[in-house]
């Protein structure tokens, strides 16, 4: 019996493999026939001893076999005898965190052979409630709507990240509802949510809370050169968005196009109607012209920042 979970959250995918793990020994106590096999280090001897061993106790036996489709030798392999497992008794779960191509052939095979399940990041409104629950886990008297808004904002869609600040923010309040003035206090606000914010204040051509929100950055020791990045990054989500917009692309067809993070597009998508393609297109040649001007040595990353911003 075959078993793929794989997808960019690595919360939850982890979750469910720790779910899986956790009901087979609380079914088989002995824990003897379950054998867990890492990455690269993976050779198909290995796993093929760990199938052919006899199982004790006449058990099931769990082989998990965990990122291992960087592993060439084991997948040629694998996929050369795959059919000798399509059809055992025993649970050969493969788990994988890293990004995978539909292309590859381990990953063809899975999709068609095995029970598999993708985990995608959550779109908002999935989000905030898996946030409601998380927090009901570990007994919150909830979260006003603001504060939830606002941890999104900060967070971003890492779940990782979000439970711990969950936790934070429940030892807080001790029985009492979270808020955004918690929120704020506590949870320090990732790059990118200011990055938004500026491309927001440019849209809005307000350059003074443009240049406030990157000065703060700066002003903490963040590098020039990784924000300017980021900048960059931002508009060329916004240009490339905008041009399927202008296309008359559905969402869900530049969700599948750009292949960005559903977050990272929810907000460049509503960031992009504010401005006209022209705009972009203007905008990101100044980027192109500021970007060349530090590469050249010509001009100093917080000077050409400062200059990019000002001169919108």
């Amino acid at each position: 019996m075959l078993y793929f979970l794989y997808g960019q959250d690595t919360y939850r995918s982890r979750q469910k493999l720790n779910e899986v793990i956790g009901q087979y020994k609380t079914i088989h106590k002995s824990g003897l026939n379950l054998q867990y096999f890492e990455g690269e280090d993976l050779t198909f001897d290995k796993f093929s001893d760990a199938i052919q061993q006899i199982s004790m106790f006449d058990e099931k036996k769990l082989i998990v076999v965990a990122n291992t489709f960087a592993n060439q030798d084991f997948k040629e392999k694998f996929l050369k005898n795959s059919k000798s497992f399509i059809k055992s008794k025993d649970i050969i779960l493969f788990y994988e965190e890293k990004e995978v191509s539909e292309k590859d052939k381990l990953f063809k095979f899975l999709k068609k052979e095995a029970k598999s399940q993708e985990f995608q990041p959550l779109a908002r409104e999935k989000l905030k409630n898996w946030i409601k629950k998380e927090l009901m886990k570990f007994g919150a008297k909830g979260i006003d709507e603001e504060g939830l808004n606002k941890l999104i904002d900060y967070v971003g869609n890492d779940l990782w990240q979000i439970s711990n600040e969950i936790k934070k923010l429940v030892n807080f309040k001790e029985n009492k509802k979270i808020n955004g003035e918690d929120v704020e206090l506590l949870v320090k606000p990732k790059i990118e949510a200011d990055i938004f914010r500026t491309i927001d204040a440019i849209a809005s051509k307000n350059k003074k809370q443009a240049i406030f929100l990157i000065r703060k950055h700066l002003d903490k020791g963040d590098s020039p050169l990784y924000l300017f990045s980021m900048i960059n990054f931002q508009f060329r989500n916004l240009l490339v968005i905008k041009d399927l917009i202008e296309r008359q692309r559905p969402y869900y067809a530049i969700l599948k196009i750009t292949k960005l993070h559903p977050f990272v597009v929810k907000k460049s998508y509503e960031q992009a109607v504010k401005f006209t393609l022209p705009e972009l297109k203007k905008i990101y040649q100044k980027i192109f012209q500021a970007d060349l001007s530090i590469k050249t040595g010509r001009m100093e990353p917080e000077t050409a920042l400062d200059l990019f911003l000002t001169e919108l």
